[in-house]
């Protein structure tokens, strides 16, 4: 009698503690699956775009690299730029020469030709950032060499130039119909070099491997947008060779502009 007696007043729960117990549980298990589901979509979202800044900085990097080293492409014409669409995407192109190459053969020196424009990935679907580089003295200036991608997932690239007064979309007498026929508006006959060259990138601000969209779709988020402005450090010295300045083999300077 003692014994069930003393079990009978044993600490136990009720009912309404259990239930209340239960309930706060629930809520603890539901607010650390919310915190967590929050955490995971953050990182999804955060790290493609990550990728893509470090990318944009990679690209940006090299083609300030290689502009600020930039000096004639040949004799015909020394720096091409040309305005195109591929569909409904920017897709503008430059050719020139660059200083700014290590020779990796024999027979190299840091004078390269090369090209810069936007393409699509034949695996992908996706536009990139292409660039083409011959560091050997082609016939066709235009043609050659080896071509690599330096950014991947673009939805557009554009290339305006400046006099050092105003800025163009396009920039040199383009020769030749493979590029001519790209071209949606007559070219500027702007000879010589652009004092400097303003690039924008345009990059998918949500990168998938996925196939290229098809003309009617379009893309659901903005782009993310990357622009900078590279001075042509040759610019003014190759503008300065063209006019004779410093010239003892005929040369005229400048009116005005005696060299002491």
């Amino acid at each position: 009698m003692k014994t069930a007696r003393s079990l009978s007043h044993a600490p136990a729960f009720t009912l309404i503690e259990v239930v209340i117990s239960a309930a706060l549980m629930a809520l603890i298990l539901t607010a650390a699956y919310l915190c967590l589901s929050a955490g995971i979509a953050g990182k999804k979202l955060v790290e493609p775009r990550a990728d893509i800044i470090q990318n944009a900085r990679v690209a940006m990097a090299l083609l300030t690299a290689d502009l600020r080293g930039a000096c004639p492409l040949s004799k015909d014409y020394a720096f091409l730029g040309l305005q195109r669409k591929i569909g409904e995407t920017e897709a503008d192109n430059m050719d020139f020469a660059t200083h700014n190459y290590t020779p990796r053969r024999p027979h190299e020196g840091d004078f390269c030709q090369e090209s810069f424009y936007l393409d699509k990935d034949p695996l992908t679907g996706q536009f990139g950032l292409w660039r083409r580089r011959n560091p050997v003295f082609a016939p066709d200036p235009l043609a050659g060499g080896k071509k690599e991608a330096i950014a991947q997932g673009l939805l557009g690239a554009r290339f305006e130039y400046s006099n050092g007064t105003d800025w163009f979309d396009n920039w040199g007498e383009i020769k030749g119909k493979s590029k001519a026929e790209n071209s949606n508006r007559d070219q500027p006959n702007l000879a010589g070099m652009p004092k400097a060259v303003r690039i924008t990138l345009m990059f998918d601000s949500n990168p998938k491997t996925k196939p290229a969209m098809a003309a009617a779709e379009v893309a659901t988020e903005p782009p993310l947008i990357f622009q900078s402005v590279a001075r042509l450090n040759l610019a003014s010295r190759t503008a300065d060779d063209a006019s004779g300045v410093g010239d003892n083999s005929g040369g005229q300077p400048a009116a005005g502009g005696g060299i002491n």
